[in-house]
């Protein structure tokens, strides 16, 4: 009986289906992140034995009966799902899971790249693809005592942005400039990494990277894109922080990361609270990475954010816009939003519609 089983593909808006899973799942003490877009299950005499999920390029949420562990389930689970993966396109994958998993996961052909003691470990499908990362990005590399670095998102580039920017670059040799690659923000990578490009270009020492896997991405800090859920997961943080200081600030000489105070999202907040630690603590074997923390910039005593940028684009009121964005920002967002074709204008609506929704309940 054990080496009969039927795989299904269930997505994660079937809500009859998912009920099965979240009782599964349940049982073998795990829940489900939002961000997962669909399971394969495995089943045996029409009773769920075994699941997986995945959310963008990372496997999730991958339990099997305790009956059925030790009989090569697991692998040909994960064996349907990375199919499925990689029939969409997706090929460099990622797991989370617990240290007791490793050798499971490992045999599989997935190869551990950082992990947080007796907590979480985080694996990727490739033993030399962070290295090849970090050699390219060592050709950027910039002589100099004192490098900088920031990463952003910028949904979208905003005075508050530059200021950050502006500090850092008066400040350092060199400011080495990550932008956030995921597409889960209003705004598309695209256009964040262009209005990123068009705010910085007066500044001769900045150089803009093009995002990766390894930095806040959904497989090193998945918390960040449930920041609406409210989700704070201390082993995010330490696994996204450790692969910068262990990786990627030794391939470009960086001695500093720089940040504005977050006052608003208290996952960012929490994120650049747990910053210092990881960039300073003597347990991880790599050079020391200085936190800086500078005030947030401010509009008539107001916090500049993006998302304030986006609640006046909401309401169509460019006057406030103006305010708080560089002229290149501006100029880009009246471009997107100047043709009635543009896919931003429906997105705009829906966005506005959300906001009043839970404005409405926040009153109920």
């Amino acid at each position: 009986m054990f080496d009969t089983y039927q795989f299904q593909k269930i997505n994660t808006q079937n809500s009859s289906q998912m009920e099965k899973v979240r009782q599964f799942l349940l049982s073998m003490g795990l829940g489900i992140d939002a961000d997962v877009e669909f399971f394969v299950i495995a089943l045996n005499s029409n009773a769920i034995v075994g699941c997986a999920g995945l959310a963008g390029n990372t496997l999730k949420s991958i339990a099997v009966s305790p009956n059925f562990q030790g009989t090569g389930l697991s692998t040909q689970l994960l064996t349907e799902v990375v199919t499925h993966a990689y029939d969409m396109g997706r090929y460099n994958l990622f797991i989370y899971t617990k240290p007791d998993n490793y050798r499971m996961f490992h045999d599989a052909g997935f190869h551990q790249l950082t992990a947080v003691k007796d907590r979480v470990v985080l694996l990727e499908n490739s033993k030399t693809r962070l290295q090849e990362h970090c050699e390219k990005l060592s050709s950027f590399a910039q002589p100099g005592e004192k490098i900088g670095s920031i990463v952003m998102n910028a949904n979208p580039f905003t005075n508050g942005h530059r200021y950050l920017v502006q500090h850092a670059s008066e400040n350092c040799d060199w400011v080495h400039l990550f932008v956030v690659k995921e597409d889960r923000s209003f705004f598309s990578y695209l256009d964040r990494l262009n209005m990123i490009k068009a705010g910085v270009k007066e500044f001769n020492n900045v150089t803009v990277h093009a995002g990766s896997d390894y930095i806040i991405s959904r497989a090193t800090f998945p918390s960040y894109f449930l920041k609406d859920e409210g989700v704070i997961n201390y082993c995010h943080t330490a696994v996204d922080l450790q692969i910068f200081r262990q990786y990627i600030a030794p391939a470009l000489g960086i001695t500093h990361r720089y940040v504005g105070t977050e006052p608003i999202c208290k996952v960012t907040r929490f994120y650049n609270q747990q910053m210092h630690q990881w960039l300073s603590t003597p347990t991880i074997d790599s050079p020391k990475v200085t936190y800086v923390e500078i005030p947030r910039c401010e509009e008539e005593e107001s916090p500049i954010s993006a998302s304030l940028v986006r609640k006046y684009l909401f309401e169509n009121n460019w006057q406030a816009i103006e305010k708080i964005v560089p002229e290149t920002t501006y100029a880009y967002l009246h471009q997107l939003f100047i043709e009635d074709t543009s896919a931003y204008h429906a997105k705009r609506k829906q966005a506005a519609l959300r906001t009043a929704q839970a404005e409405q309940l926040s009153l109920s």
